[in-house]
């Protein structure tokens, strides 16, 4: 089998394609990483609508953390968010969580209030004060007919 000089330079070059696809593979997904950059918090609201897995998580407006899951507590019958936030974000463990919307036709996102608190949320704790989203249409419906019957609270 003869050697030719170009197919073993291209061979070379499409390893260390792969080899540097891999490296960033595992830098984009924390693989292989010592120190966590990151923590997770759990809230629970009474009402998570318009949020999803994905949504921000900010704080005075700066994007600190994303929404990394969503689900329903069976016995409270409460959605449970699983907040991860940057590890270099430490906040304290009075902090309020509500779910707040970019403007009428802006999407939501989870607006994180901080107390004043000493101590500060370690990972895997529960944010205890939460803020569930408002209805649009409920606040039109108190408007129009000056009334709390389209509230559900």
């Amino acid at each position: 089998m003869a050697e030719n000089p170009t197919e073993v330079a291209v061979g070379a070059g499409v390893i260390a394609l792969a080899l540097g696809f891999l490296v960033y593979a595992g830098q984009v997904t924390g693989f292989g990483v010592s120190a966590p950059d990151h923590y997770r918090l759990t809230a629970s609201f009474r009402s998570a609508e318009g949020i999803s897995t994905g949504t921000d998580v900010r704080l005075a407006g700066v994007k600190v953390g994303t929404v990394t899951g969503l689900d329903l507590n069976r016995d409270t019958f409460r959605a449970e968010a699983q907040l991860t936030l940057n590890a270099d974000v430490l906040l304290p463990d009075d902090t309020a969580a509500m779910i707040s919307s970019e403007g009428l036709l802006g999407g939501n996102f989870v607006e994180l209030v901080p107390g004043g608190s000493m101590f500060n949320f370690e990972d895997g704790q529960v944010i205890a004060d939460t803020q569930g989203s408002v209805s649009l249409i409920n606040l039109l419906l108190k408007f129009v007919t000056g009334s709390d019957e389209g509230s559900a609270e």
